[in-house]
Parts: structure tokens; sequence; C-alpha cells
């Protein structure tokens, strides 16, 4: 909890504030990246493959539907799917699609940032091979940036106590030099560190070993090509920590997904529908992320817990701290 909080906006209000960084950003996001909003699916067939599994852990969500006779599972997030549908709905590159995506992960460990409810932006556009490079990628930061300040700045002419903080100056990381820069210091320390020091950072290159043996985060094998990717963080004056707002990168093309399986220990899902596209060719190469809802609005309506703009569940000894420290949850 912070040591010092002020709530700056009313229940209503922040419901009101909610609906405009929804929708301001949502504008901006498809402008800046030419994307087009498309409808999603809330679960999928496991034997599909295209469940996100993130860290490889996390168990989703399963449920029978007797009329179809079959089982289905509740998105993590939509990574794979998003690329079939680019293939399918015809688009061309340097365009693609962005979604709301509504997601339960159960295994979530929940604190001021983590809800087992997750809402974000989804999205994928097509690159082509000339297009996909680490300068593409952080092209794309940049737009995603700028989308976030003008939302904010957007909030801020609504809603003068609110201050805009966002800085558009990125600073790129690998993980590597980051790892250099702070040896002694556990993966979110150096966030931390790097971002009280720079503000706003893209950390790239996650899910692979570094020279320390150890991962600085873990990344699906199948979705992200960990020498493209990277987390979009900010420092959080709020919290006076580090937090991460979009997750993205340029997507495996047939090598890197034959080299991350390999790695990860999972060629088996060679067999499985979608692999067996990427692996023939049969899908375009993209790139794409996801860019979490609550977790935009809470930063920008400068709050301290993410249930103070979505309602979920939480432990009762969180209610009571939240309550005592004034934090409102819906």
């Amino acid at each position: 909890m912070p040591k010092s909080y002020t709530n700056k906006l009313s229940i209503l209000d922040t419901e009101i504030a909610i609906k405009l960084v929804k929708d301001t950003f949502e504008k901006k996001l498809a402008e800046n990246l030419n994307l087009t909003r498309v409808s999603a699916p809330l679960f999928v067939r496991p034997e599909s493959g295209l469940n996100d599994d993130l860290n490889g852990v996390e168990r989703p969500v399963r449920f029978d539907v007797p009329d179809a006779e079959c089982e289905v599972e509740i998105v993590h997030s939509l990574a794979k799917w998003k690329r079939q549908a680019l293939k399918r709905y015809r688009f061309f590159p340097d365009s693609g699609l962005y979604t709301d995506m509504n997601a339960i992960r159960r295994d979530e460990i929940l604190d001021n940032l983590h809800s087992v409810y997750v809402d974000q932006w989804d999205w994928e556009k097509i690159i082509t091979r000339e297009t996909r490079n680490a300068e593409t990628l952080k092209h794309t930061v940049r737009q995603i940036v700028k989308a976030i300040k003008r939302t904010q700045d957007r909030l801020a002419e609504t809603f003068p106590q609110i201050k805009s903080f966002i800085s558009t100056d990125v600073t790129f990381l690998t993980t590597q030099e980051l790892e250099d820069r702070y040896p002694d210091l556990t993966p979110k320390q150096r966030e931390d560190a790097v971002c009280k020091e720079h503000k706003t950072v893209f950390l790239m290159q996650i899910g692979d070993v570094l020279k320390s043996g150890e991962k600085h985060d873990g990344r699906a094998p199948d979705y992200d090509d960990w020498t493209l990717n990277g987390d979009l963080l900010i420092w959080y004056p709020v919290l006076e920590r580090s937090i991460e707002l979009s997750s993205m990168g340029i997507r495996v093309d047939t090598e890197a997904l034959e080299s991350q399986l390999k790695k990860a220990g999972c060629e088996e899902r060679k067999d499985l529908p979608f692999h067996r596209q990427l692996l023939n060719g049969d899908l375009p190469l993209t790139m794409g992320g996801g860019i979490g809802q609550s977790r935009l609005c809470m930063v920008l309506l400068q709050k301290a817990h993410i249930g103070e703009v979505q309602a979920s569940i939480w432990q009762d000894e969180m209610i009571a701290a939240c309550e005592e420290h004034g934090i409102t949850l819906l």
C-alpha cells in the first residue's frame, strides 16, 4: 500500500474516466498502427493449439459444451488466434486487427496489478520478410507510447486533477544489457532500477537464457520470437515501482519456432493444427501484442490498485487493507 494516497476521482468520475481512456486509446492505437477492430472468441478447443500458454504453467479454465460434444478452455490471450484471423480476413502488409480480449487467469497471484480477470486490447498486423527486424519493433513501440501519451493528455483536459506524466522518450535495452548493468539485482529489481532512471523503457529479448544461466522472464516458445520481442515498462510514481503496460513482439517464423520448441522441450506441439500451418508456411509473418485495459486505466487515472478500475475477486485481507488506506475497490 502506498504510504500516502489520495484518490483523485469519485467512483462516478472514475467510471466516466475509464470510458474516456478506453475510447480515446482504442481510436489512437488503431490510427497509429493501421488496425481494424474485429470480434474474437472467449474460448477455444484445446486441441486447436490456439490458446496462449503464457509461462507454460498456468492452468486454463476448462468446461464442457454438451450440445457440441466437446470441451473448451477460456483463452489466456489471443496471440495465436490473431495470426490465423489475419489470413482468414485477408489483411495485407502493414495493416492488421485489434480486438477486446477478456480472459480468466485462475493462477494469478493477486496484488495491486494482477487480477484473475484480464481485459486487454489484443492486436496483430502483417509484416514482410524485409520489415521483420528490430527497427520495425522499435517504431511500433514509439507509436503505442504516443497513443498512451495522447490519451493521458485528453484525460487531463477533462479532469485537471489528473496530471500527465508519461514520457514519450523511450529507452531500448535488451535483457542481457540489463543484467550486465545490474548483475547483483533480481530481474524485477533491475526493471525498477532502469525505469526509475529512464521513466519509459522497452525491454527487449525476453524468453531465452542469459549469460547467468537464468531467464529474465518466461515466454511461451510458439508465438513471440525471443530475439524480437519485449515489454513496455514505465516508472509509476503512485506505487514507486515499474509497471508493465504491454507485452509484444514479432512472431515466430518457421526457423524461430523450430529452435524455440526444441529449447523449451515442446517439440510435440509441431503436430497441433496451428503449428503445422506455421511450419508449412501457410500463415503470414506478423507482429503483435497485448495492452492491458484495466492496467492502462489504473495508471492513467493514477490509482493504487487495479481493483479501483475493474470488478473482480480479492482476498478478504486485501479488501480490508484497501479500505483502511482509502482505496475504493469496484
